[in-house]
């Protein structure tokens, strides 16, 4: 899956997404490449500081509502895990029902 960082990416309107301030560091709310391990005290860590810059980000919200909406199986969106967003996912699909 593609990060916000991407320069391609685009919002659910398929207008472009520009100023977001994951495009500075895209692997810091990636991970590292696949072939590169990660321990989980640093991936806590590295998530950590990525959390911190989605919340001065100005995109943030459009950046949740497209995380949601995709469900990413990895990285940092809005200031959220791929696992907290599924859960928010789940959480806003039903109330929906």
């Amino acid at each position: 899956m593609i990060h916000v960082a991407d320069p391609t990416m685009v919002d659910l309107r398929g207008k472009p997404i520009k100023g977001a301030q994951c495009r500075f560091d895209p692997e810091l709310h990636t991970g590292p490449a696949r072939i590169t391990a990660e321990s989980p005290e640093e991936r806590e860590a590295r998530e950590a500081v990525a959390i911190s810059v989605c919340e001065t980000c100005p995109l943030r919200l459009p950046c949740l509502e497209y995380a949601v909406a995709t469900l990413p199986q990895t990285g940092v969106w809005a200031g959220f895990t791929a696992e907290e967003i599924a859960a928010l996912a789940a959480i806003s699909f039903g109330a929906v029902a």
